[in-house]
């Protein structure tokens, strides 16, 4: 059968080395416009309404005595980062539509992670959105499937679907995939969509909703669970080389949990795989900082 330009297949990514990712969402690929609604303790000793950004939360989250959630409920905090409709609109699209809407006018700065995760879809490489977000799967999905549509260009895109040809050609032939949104589709379903503080991530840690939100546990667990996942896909697929896995997140709290975690517990029942962790923003080195645990290999996140 004759092939269009949109059907051509890349079957060098065989020869491709395993490097996959793992992505938080806010601040680290997108600046959001969504605010957490926290109370703030004036001067007084009165509390009054003070909605933060991510990248102000990530910064005074720890702060009690001069910081809570409304009415002491984090759900209330963040009721913004639930999956609830504005105009008809999921908030989440809705505020990644803004989002990716300014960096492509050229009205916002682009995020530290925001050209890796691009490079990650047109390479067509495994990946997982790790975010403290309270977002079903199927709802950040779509904010990916808007990213691809937005933010790649036509030729990036046909790159990327070449790609994922070759992949499918060279490691999953059974698959009669022939049409450029089933071929998106297939890659799609392959990833992994965590929003750590959803009703249904957290009842799989068992953890309550009434508690105190624990990200930090909720990110470790979503990480090993992706690991897990593409150490899976090599074995079915047959493909014997070195792993990497390299995640990135602007909050460095987040980072210093993961980074401890990958250090007593992944590295040590995942010897063979190289674990890269990524701070995206480090105040005094703009292009983050960046800790190798495992491996030879080097993910160039930033």
């Amino acid at each position: 059968m004759m092939r269009t330009a949109t059907q051509h297949v890349n079957y060098a990514v065989a020869e491709r080395d395993l490097k996959y990712y793992i992505f938080d969402w806010d601040d680290n690929i997108l600046h959001m416009p969504t605010s957490i609604h926290l109370e703030h303790r004036t001067t007084d000793g009165r509390w009054e309404p003070h909605p933060v950004s991510t990248a102000v939360f990530s910064v005074i989250r720890g702060d009690t005595a001069n910081y809570r959630p409304p009415g002491g409920s984090w759900e209330n905090a963040f009721r913004e980062f639930r999956d609830l409709d504005v105009d008809t609109e999921n908030i989440f699209l809705r505020d990644t539509r803004t989002a990716i809407d300014r960096v492509v006018s050229g009205k916002a700065k682009a995020a530290p992670s925001f050209e890796k995760f691009r490079l990650t879809l047109v390479e067509g490489r495994l990946f997982a959105i790790v975010t403290a977000r309270g977002h079903s799967p199927a709802v950040i999905r779509k904010g990916v499937e808007y990213f691809i549509a937005t933010v790649l260009t036509a030729d990036e895109r046909n790159t990327m679907l070449a790609n994922l040809r070759g992949y499918i050609a060279c490691f999953d032939p059974r698959q009669s995939i022939s049409n450029d949104p089933d071929v998106l589709h297939y890659y799609l379903d392959h990833n992994k969509y965590h929003g750590v503080m959803s009703p249904d991530f957290r009842d799989r840690m068992g953890q309550p909703l009434a508690a105190s939100p624990n990200t930090e546990t909720g990110k470790q667990f979503a990480i090993k669970d992706f690991v897990e996942h593409v150490i899976n896909i090599a074995r079915e697929r047959g493909l014997d080389k070195p792993i990497s896995v390299g995640f990135s997140d602007d909050d460095e709290g987040n980072v210093i949990a993961v980074e401890n975690y990958v250090r007593s517990a992944l590295a040590q029942e995942f010897p063979n795989i190289k674990f890269v962790v990524y701070y995206t923003s480090a105040p005094d080195m703009p292009s983050g900082r960046k800790v190798v645990v495992r491996g030879q290999l080097d993910l160039e996140l930033i």
